[in-house]
């Protein structure tokens, strides 16, 4: 996705090859040596935070610049939480600006043919079919089916003025239980606004 107030994209693709990299560290969607719930990222600008059950995976993330990427599994191979990876993706300071479009402005956008091709881990529209686009209190998610990973939800919103996805996906492309996608990005949303509050 470009922001199209500061024109610069705020979701690439060249990262999405090294997500599904890193992803190899989550071994059966658990993260190793326990992980941790939290932790600033940018030198402070934002915290990262785990929903419960869930814990940021050591050594599997990265930082581009002034925006960065984590991933998250289950903290324990017992635990009871949906068998997930759960990707962050924090854009540079004042990309949060891509929001003020609401939400027909960013159901349009992921909808058209850019929109798609951002989504795409090929950057290909027609590898993609966005099968539902919501609001959800102040973020704006997606149902996404895309050909090279299979289905997954998305959720976009602004935290310190940065924009902010989380996608929830299982590791082997099959589709999430139903409704424990949407609910998984909701509760790491709600983690994230807990842990940056103030």
């Amino acid at each position: 996705m470009v922001d199209r107030v500061s024109g610069r994209r705020l979701v690439g693709r060249g990262g999405r090859a090294v997500l599904l990299a890193a992803g190899l560290f989550l071994a059966g969607c658990v993260t190793t040596g326990g992980g941790l719930r939290s932790v600033a990222l940018l030198d402070g600008a934002l915290i990262a935070a785990a929903p419960a059950g869930y814990c940021l995976a050591p050594g599997a993330g990265r930082r581009s610049g002034d925006g960065a990427v984590v991933l998250m599994g289950r903290c324990s191979a017992a635990s009871t939480a949906e068998p997930a990876v759960l990707t962050l993706s924090v854009g540079p300071a004042g990309s949060a600006g891509a929001m003020t479009a609401g939400g027909a402005g960013l159901a349009a956008y992921f909808t058209s043919a850019e929109g798609r091709a951002a989504l795409s881990r090929e950057g290909r529209a027609g590898d993609v079919v966005v099968l539902e686009a919501v609001g959800s209190g102040e973020a704006f998610l997606l149902h996404v089916r895309d050909r090279a990973v299979g289905d997954y939800w998305r959720a976009v919103t602004g935290i310190r003025g940065r924009l902010v996805t989380v996608s929830a996906s299982r590791p082997d492309g099959e589709a999430l239980a139903e409704g424990k996608g949407r609910a998984l990005v909701e509760a790491a949303v709600a983690a994230l606004r807990r842990a940056n509050a103030g």
